[in-house]
């Protein structure tokens, strides 16, 4: 039994390794394989398609998802508020009028 495990662990790890041995594919950093002039001229027709199918495609209007939700009158934006007094002013009112009380 153990020996049919170890068999199946080899047979598992076998497969990626023919598979990078394989003669047939491109490896990093070779110079690309010369293209025939009908390949050539396939991937310049393949292109021109492309192309000509992109002009079909018709344009589209600007969208907004937020549209139904806003008006389409905008409300007045409301008017600011006076800035806020800052503590240190308050502070020092108070300590006049506890000297004044006295």
């Amino acid at each position: 039994m153990r020996m049919i495990g170890i068999v199946a662990v080899l047979a598992l790890l076998a497969g990626p390794v023919w598979a990078q041995q394989q003669q047939n594919m491109q490896k990093y950093g070779d110079p690309d394989k010369a293209k025939t002039p009908a390949e050539i001229a396939a991937e310049k027709e393949a292109e021109r398609a492309y192309q000509r199918s992109l002009g079909n495609i018709p344009e589209q209007k600007g969208s907004d998802p937020w549209g139904t939700v806003r008006s389409d009158s905008a409300a007045p934006k409301p008017a600011a508020k006076a800035p806020a007094k800052p503590k240190a002013a308050k502070a020092e009112a108070a300590k006049t009028d506890a000297a004044a009380k006295q």
